[in-house]
């Protein structure tokens, strides 16, 4: 399995997390609030399980090599190598956090490629933490969430003799921009989204700098101030810092880059003015001004900013435009020979493209499949009018959005699908409808321009017919939904709108659910996990297919619901193209179950090795693919 790690940069918000912590001791100190992102560099890793050992090996960011180095996966000797320092003991010490917390044997990392700078205040000690407690939650299938991954790799650091703040790995949430907030010991984390993409480049300054220095000064001033100097650093690192904090993520979520660029000007300022009187031989920082006073960089600039605990480490710019980006990154080259690295923060890929399988034989509603196709068979819809199920499914996913549906369908079958979204009718029959169904047959031939249709050449299970479209939807998420279900939103938004808008949030996988009763479970994929937001969005830790009820039991409860009641798939996912390699893994070494080729297991390593969220659907799904959930669905479906 390979992992990748970025780095994290603050954009704002530096020493706030550990000012933050002070507040167990004195509650007049301000909450702690940074904004970070990651970086486009970071720590690349190959890992697979060891009986008994931790074995590591290296390569430097200039290429040097070094290990394996073996470890025992013992307690007191992974403690001990924790505390010697140095680039093994992170991921000693997180491993040490692991073994005792969880049965686990041992692991052999490859840290194969490290193309993120080291000690310049991009976290990268923090990203071998996240890498090492991501190595031990996929390879063992912890089921621990993004936060739990976070708090393992700070508890295997501060085992170390590095003394991070809270916010360092918070590179485990990527490349996307977060807000974390610190109150004492307790943290909460926000993900945002940028509407365009925003240009950044980080410098390394190539200067000295004593990080532990800057910190053991800092710290004086907490947590009670004694003196003006104090007195100016906590209100650097509290009221100052919230309202800094909370424009530049208004500037951040309209994507104003202008005034973040202001904001990060006016970040430094501040920081100059009450947090280098604290420390004034480590944070005058005569090299950082140089390079955020360059005149050569202004008019490709918005503004900049020192990063991490300050001082002549890392500097940030905030670039007009991708062009100036470059130029930045040119000047810093040819005028002053350092190094920049390119930093772009982009908006969530957009969902445009969605499945239907209707390729299936529809065995449980014979011999009415052999006249028709399932997904053909007729709804009456709230407007009165007869629909086949298909239309009702390609209108749900257009009007949350979606640019193109593809219908994967059986050769024979295609002929019936495709006349049915492209064909008008004969001008006899259309002259005989009322205006309003002439009006919805030249509606059909537009919904039909959005329809495309791909062959499933041989059924063998539903994770081989969603393969069947990987072509089809190339390097992009797309919606799939099931070609025998249909929606009914019970608010404004529509079911796949409300999955839509939650993907848009979270950038991760994730699966439509509901509440279903014990008895009926066993004819449905069904879903466990740990609840992010109360009774509503759910850390995905198992996918299960028509489970029994013995084991739903043991292994499918949900915190909080009733004993009698589970989360079943409604039928509805966004799923991030990695699904494909997946599946076809899956096909090309013929790992069936019952002689299929199944969607689940490849949905549940998904889960493992890039996380998935479960979003309680505010909406009723109705399956027309038994008689009488088809009778009922036609009882039910128009109220």
């Amino acid at each position: 399995m390979k992992i990748f790690v970025p780095g994290r940069i603050c954009l704002v918000g530096e020493h706030s997390d550990w000012a933050g912590g002070y507040r167990r001791i004195n509650a007049n100190i301000e909450k702690g609030y940074t904004l970070i992102t990651g970086t486009d560099q970071g720590i690349y890793a190959e890992v697979s399980p060891h009986p008994t050992s931790l074995v590591l090996s290296s390569t430097a960011p200039d290429g040097t090599r070094s290990g394996p180095y073996e470890i025992p996966m013992e307690p007191k000797a992974l403690l001990e190598e924790a505390q010697k320092g140095g680039f093994w003991s992170y991921i000693a010490g997180v491993a040490h956090q692991v073994l005792i917390n969880y049965h686990v044997r041992g692991l052999v990392i490859d840290n194969y490629k490290t193309d993120l700078p080291i000690k310049k205040g991009l976290s990268s000690s923090a990203a071998i933490t996240v890498l090492a407690a991501r190595a031990f939650n996929r390879i063992y299938d912890l089921k621990m969430t993004t936060r739990g991954e976070m708090e393992l790799a700070y508890q295997g650091e501060i085992s170390t003799p590095s003394r991070c703040g809270r916010m360092d790995q918070g590179c485990a949430f990527g490349n996307r921009p977060v807000l974390m907030e610190f109150d004492g010991d307790r943290l909460e984390t926000c993900e945002l989204q940028v509407k365009e993409p925003m240009y950044f480049i980080l410098v390394d300054l190539q200067a000295k700098k004593d990080t532990m220095e800057i910190l053991n000064h800092l710290n004086r001033c907490y947590p009670f101030a004694e003196n003006e100097v104090e007195r100016g650093v906590q209100e650097l690192l509290g009221s100052i810092n919230k309202r800094i904090v909370r424009q530049a993520i208004e500037a951040l979520e309209s994507s104003d880059g202008e005034r973040l660029g202001a904001l990060l000007t006016e970040a430094q300022v501040f920081f100059d003015r009450y947090a280098t009187p604290a420390c004034p031989h480590e944070l005058t920082s005569p090299v950082l001004h140089k390079i955020l006073d360059y005149p050569s960089l202004k008019p490709h600039i918005w503004g900049g900013k020192g990063v991490g605990s300050q001082g002549d480490g890392t500097a940030q710019f905030i670039c007009k435009s991708e062009d100036d980006q470059q130029a930045v990154l040119e000047i810093l080259q040819r005028d002053l020979n350092l190094p920049g690295m390119k930093l772009t923060i982009t908006p969530q890929k957009k969902v445009r493209k969605a499945i239907i399988p209707a390729a299936g034989f529809g065995t449980r509603l014979f011999p009415a499949t052999k006249a028709t196709k399932k997904e053909l068979f007729p709804i009456i819809d709230r407007d009165g009018i007869a629909k086949p199920a298909i239309l009702l499914i390609v209108e749900e996913a257009l009007e949350a959005g979606i640019d193109e549906v593809i219908i994967i369908v059986q050769e024979n079958d295609l002929e019936d699908f495709r006349s049915f979204f492209t064909q008008q009718i004969s001008i006899e029959n259309y002259n005989k409808l009322p205006r309003h169904f002439q009006e919805y047959s030249r509606r059909l031939l537009e919904i039909g321009q959005h329809v495309t249709f791909v062959l499933q050449t041989a059924q063998e299970g539903f994770g081989h017919a969603v393969y069947s479209a990987a072509q089809a939807v190339g390097d992009e998420p797309f919606l799939l939904m099931l070609g025998d279900h249909i929606y009914r939103s019970d608010g404004e938004s529509s079911c796949a709108r409300q999955l839509l808008e939650a993907y848009q949030r979270h950038g991760t996988s994730i699966v439509g659910m509901r509440c279903t009763p014990e008895a009926e479970i066993g004819n449905f994929g069904t879903v466990t996990g740990v609840w992010l937001e109360d009774q509503k969005l759910l850390n995905v830790t198992e996918f299960a297919e028509k489970p029994t009820l013995d084991y739903a039991h043991t292994n499918l409860r949900v915190p909080g619901m009733p004993e009698d009641e589970y989360l079943t798939v409604f039928g509805q996912y966004i799923i991030k193209p990695e699904l494909f390699t997946l599946l076809k893994e899956h096909i090309d070494n013929n790992v069936r179950e019952r002689g299929e080729f199944q969607l689940t297991s490849a949905l549940d390593r998904m889960r493992q090795e890039d996380g998935f969220l479960g979003l309680i659907i505010d909406g009723k799904r109705f399956d027309i693919g038994l008689p009488d959930y088809y009778l009922e669905t036609l009882q039910n479906f128009r109220h």
